[in-house]
């Protein structure tokens, strides 16, 4: 049984300000497998305190000791690796092979991903008569899903520190135990007390409170639809940048000439892919009649569009429909997701991109120095 009872922050493991506990059901047998936490605004106002105490030191690390962290955190990571695919596979009901194999991988390709971005960043910019500093924008508040949970946490976490940020993360309460895992692994790896912090919760009790605290700089959601709305009514009031990766009901457009049965078929691999529940699953499959134009009007007709697909005769021709579609990503052919490529999405699908070098932009702030 798992035991998701005490945040981490400061560097320690630390009671939840609250006695009230969520059961952990594992949705495969509908079994509990142990009992979260449902913290208070309390418990966040205690881990951004850490987390803006720890900002100003930790702002001013060289990119090479950053590398050296994110290469550390790796390290440790690996050493719990089968802990957290087992986690995952147990808390949210992906197939053990599949938890091993891609889950939890994605936290391996991520860091290293982030790594390889952030050696390639220039932080600093000249134009005609000034110097543009990139800068990490402060304390961020980071809220992940139960659908990807270390895909989630790790392509917002590595980037945030990647930036000189520190943080605060609250995972889904439905899938805490591998941000659990997580967060020892990042004590293990020697991260400094207060740069990362953990706070198990729900949605009004602590997602809330997150959204809308006047020290957090920025805040990092990804979500539905409907409360990604809510959160950014929250941290309205306080100005902060709010970045979200939201629902997605993508197309899957098949062209004339294309072959159709193998592309059905990848189609619907793509879909049932995670059991179904990933959010760029090309949901919504367009086969061809005559023409492809029924096509791209009805694939651009939905109030989301977070990823897409194109399956053509030619890369060319795929390409072609791909220029014309508005979406964050597609997919050509059942090419796969490139890591050091942006993720996220246009309209009700979010704003802001995660993942490689733009996943790193995201938490970075610009200042224009002029020098004559």
């Amino acid at each position: 049984m798992y035991d998701c009872t005490r945040n981490y922050i400061d560097g320690e493991w630390v009671e939840s300000g609250s006695d009230r506990t969520l059961e952990i059901i594992n949705p495969a047998t509908e079994q509990s497998i142990g009992r979260v936490s449902l913290g208070t605004a309390e418990d966040i106002d205690q881990a951004v305190a850490s987390a803006r105490a720890a900002f100003d030191e930790f702002s001013q690390w060289t990119v090479k000791q950053r590398l050296g962290l994110l290469n550390d955190i790796l390290n440790a990571y690996k050493a719990r690796y089968d802990d957290i695919a087992v986690a995952i596979s147990t808390e949210m009901g992906a197939p053990a092979r599949f938890a091993q194999k891609a889950q939890a991988a994605t936290g391996i390709d991520h860091l290293k991903a982030t790594m390889t971005a952030l050696e390639g960043l220039q932080m600093e910019e000249k134009t005609a008569r000034a110097v543009v500093l990139k800068e990490p924008i402060g304390v961020c508040g980071l809220i992940t899903p139960w659908n990807w949970p270390i895909n989630q946490i790790m392509c917002k976490v590595a980037p945030a520190l990647a930036a000189g940020c520190t943080v605060v993360l609250k995972p889904s309460e439905i899938a805490p135990v591998s941000a659990m895992i997580f967060a020892e692994a990042l004590d293990a790896a020697g991260v400094p007390a207060g740069v990362c912090n953990l706070v198990q919760g729900d949605g009004p009790g602590v997602g809330v409170a997150m959204s809308a605290h006047p020290g957090i700089d920025m805040i990092s959601f990804t979500g539905s639809t409907r409360a990604g709305i809510e959160v950014a009514k929250a941290a309205a009031d306080t100005v902060k940048r709010v970045s979200q990766e939201l629902g997605g009901k993508s197309a899957n457009i098949i062209l004339p000439g294309a072959p159709l049965e193998k592309a059905v078929v990848q189609g619907v691999r793509g879909v049932f892919s995670n059991s179904g529940q990933s959010c760029d699953a090309p949901s919504r499959m367009l086969v061809p009649q005559d023409v492809y134009d029924e096509a791209v009007e009805i694939a651009n007709d939905t109030p989301y569009d977070l990823s897409g697909a194109v399956y053509g005769e030619t890369p060319e021709a795929a390409m072609q429909v791909a220029w014309r579609l508005r979406t964050g990503m597609v997919h050509l052919n059942d090419a796969p997701s490139d890591i050091s490529a942006p993720f996220g999405g246009y309209k009700q699908s979010g704003n802001g991109r995660e993942w490689g070098v733009h996943g790193i932009k995201d938490f970075l702030e610009l200042k224009s120095v002029m020098t004559g």
